[in-house]
C-alpha cells in the first residue's frame, strides 16, 4: 500500500444523526463531544436531532460538522488507520489541521463556533450553487458578466461552484443553460470564498490571533494554496474564507505527493466522488458511521 490521506468533509451534506453511531460506540467520540456539549450547550441536540432547516444555518452547520468530521478521523486512527496527509474542504480545514496537531480539539471547537457566526453574520441576500457540465474557463468567463458573482469551489473537471447575490443567480443560471451547461443551488445559507465573506475573514483573523497554533504533525493542504501548510499556520488559515477552495488542484498536489488511498471523514461521499473524478486511478472511501469504516478496513485488510 502506498499512503493514504484523510480528507475532511465540507458543508453541505449535512442531515439530522450524523456522528450519532459513533458517540454511542467510541469512547473518544464520545468525549470529544461530551466536551463541546460543555463549550456550546445544544449542539448535541443539533447535531443528533434537529431538523435539517436548523443544520442548514451557517452557524449550526459548523460546529457540528466539525465535530462529524473528527469521530470519523478518531474511529479510523482506533481502528489501526492513519494517514499520512491531511485536508479539508473549507470548513474541514479545521478539523483537518485539528487531527494534524495545529491545536487542541475544544480550542478548535471554540474557533469554528465563532467562525460559524461570522460567515452567518455576513450571508444575507446571498447564496451558492454547483455549475456542471462547463469547463472553469468558460464559468470564470460568465462570471465577468455579473457583478456580485464569483467562482469559489473548483470542485472537480467540468464541477465549479459559484458564490453571489441571491438576485443574480437565476439570470446567471439561464447564461449557463444558454452555454451548455446546467446550475445546482447548494444546501448553505451564504457566498463562502467569496468577497462576501470580507468582513467574516477580518474578524476571523482578530480570533485567531487570540490562539495558539502548533505546526501540524503531518502535512496539511490548505485551500488557499493547494499546498501544504508550512510554518505560518495562522498567516494562511486568514486567507481560507474569502478566498477559492481549489481542490482539484489540492488532490492532485497530494496525489502526485505518493497518496494512493483517500479517505472522506465525516457525512455523505461528495468528496469521495469528486476525488474519482480528479484522480481516477486512486481509491476513495468515505466513512461516516461504524458500517462504511467496517468497509474501509476490509478493503485495506486492516
Amino acid at each position: 500500500m502506498g499512503k493514504i490521506a484523510f480528507v475532511f468533509s465540507g458543508q453541505g451534506a449535512q442531515h439530522p444523526g450524523m456522528a450519532k453511531a459513533f458517540y454511542e460506540s467510541n469512547a473518544n467520540v464520545k468525549a470529544l463531544f461530551d466536551a463541546a456539549e460543555q463549550i456550546r450547550p445544544g449542539t448535541l441536540a443539533q447535531c443528533f436531532e434537529g431538523d435539517a432547516e436548523t443544520l442548514k444555518q451557517t452557524q449550526n452547520t459548523q460546529p457540528c460538522l466539525y465535530l462529524t468530521d473528527l469521530a470519523a478521523a478518531i474511529a479510523l486512527k482506533d481502528a489501526g488507520i492513519t494517514p499520512d496527509a491531511v485536508a479539508g474542504f473549507s470548513l474541514g480545514e479545521l478539523p483537518a489541521l485539528c487531527f494534524a496537531g495545529a491545536f487542541s480539539a475544544e480550542d478548535g471547537f471554540r474557533l469554528v463556533c465563532k467562525r460559524g457566526e461570522y460567515m452567518a453574520n455576513s450571508s444575507a441576500d446571498a447564496s451558492m450553487a454547483a455549475v456542471v457540465k462547463l469547463s472553469d474557463d468558460v464559468v470564470e468567463d460568465l462570471c465577468k458578466s455579473f457583478a456580485h458573482i464569483y467562482p469559489v469551489n473548483y470542485n472537480s473537471p467540468g464541477q465549479l461552484v459559484v458564490a453571489g447575490a441571491t438576485d443574480e443567480l437565476p439570470a446567471f443560471s439561464q447564461k449557463v443553460k444558454e452555454a451548455g451547461g446546467r446550475t445546482i443551488p447548494l444546501k448553505v445559507s451564504g457566498a463562502f470564498h467569496s468577497p462576501y465573506m470580507d468582513e467574516a475573514a477580518a474578524q476571523f483573523a482578530k480570533t485567531l490571533d487570540g490562539f495558539q497554533m502548533e505546526n501540524p504533525q503531518i502535512p496539511v493542504y490548505a485551500n488557499f494554496t493547494a499546498q501544504p501548510y508550512d510554518n505560518d499556520v495562522k498567516s494562511v488559515l486568514k486567507e481560507q474564507m474569502n478566498h477559492p477552495v481549489r481542490w482539484t488542484d489540492t488532490v492532485l498536489h497530494m496525489a502526485d505527493s505518493g497518496i494512493d488511498t483517500f479517505i472522506e471523514c465525516g457525512v455523505g461521499s461528495t468528496l469521495q466522488k469528486l476525488i474519482q473524478k480528479i484522480a481516477p486511478e486512486k481509491q476513495a472511501f468515505a466513512v461516516e458511521d461504524p458500517d462504511s469504516l467496517q468497509k474501509v478496513k476490509e478493503a485495506l485488510s486492516c
